[in-house]
């Protein structure tokens, strides 16, 4: 029996096949982009690719699927292994920064892009390139309750400035309910090409389109 039997029974095979030949890159595997990319993976997303050049830290581990043990590795290396070791999907680690004189270096393989970096100058750089290339890319971000799915072409970074803190609230809750409805605008996307975006906030637990 397939690992992904209950994905195939929803989706439909031609739909499942789509996803596992479909090149992504996730750009940062903290709280949204590692589950992100566990998340993807055990959908049957094959073709994985995962920038970060962050070490895990001890507070990460309510957010994000790592161990005790983890703490000072390199996140993505440890999300590729802990993916193989679980499910044997191949995940492309690469624990370098990205700015915006390495784009086409990183990001020359994409045929999907998933922006979830928690600072400004490097979601415009992805932004920029995923524009200048005319590749697809979903924008994922939080703040306080808050969170948000957006496609590039509609797509604002949050500051000009790099001013972004890693000392925010953030509850586990919320990153969940974020990352289940961007793999579902991804997969939607991948096999109907529509681009869905969409606004969450948690204390009322409301997950809303949005059209700009």
């Amino acid at each position: 029996m397939s690992i992904f039997f209950h994905e195939q029974l929803y989706r439909s095979n031609a739909v499942m096949a789509k996803l596992k030949n479909y090149p992504i890159t996730i750009c940062g595997a903290g709280a949204l982009g590692a589950n992100i990319a566990e998340n993807l993976a055990r959908s049957g997303f094959d073709k994985l690719t995962v920038i970060d050049r962050d070490r895990i830290e001890e507070r990460n581990l309510s957010t994000q699927p790592y161990y005790r043990s983890d703490v000072g590795a390199f996140k993505a290396k440890i999300l590729a292994n802990n993916l193989y070791r679980s499910i044997g999907t191949k995940v492309d680690a690469k624990t370098k920064e990205l700015t915006s004189a390495n784009t086409t270096q990183l990001l020359q393989d994409s045929q999907l892009i998933i922006d979830v970096f928690d600072n400004s100058l490097a979601r415009q750089a992805v932004k920029d390139y995923a524009d200048q290339k005319g590749i697809p890319c979903l924008h994922t971000g939080l703040s306080a309750d808050y969170a948000e799915v957006i496609w590039n072409g509609i797509y604002r970074v949050p500051s000009e400035v790099n001013d972004d803190v890693c000392d925010y609230p953030l509850v586990r809750n919320l990153v969940m309910l974020t990352v289940a409805v961007a793999c579902e605008a991804i997969i939607s996307f991948i096999a109907t090409a529509e681009q869905r975006n969409f606004t969450i906030t948690l204390k009322d637990l409301t997950v809303q389109s949005l059209f700009l």
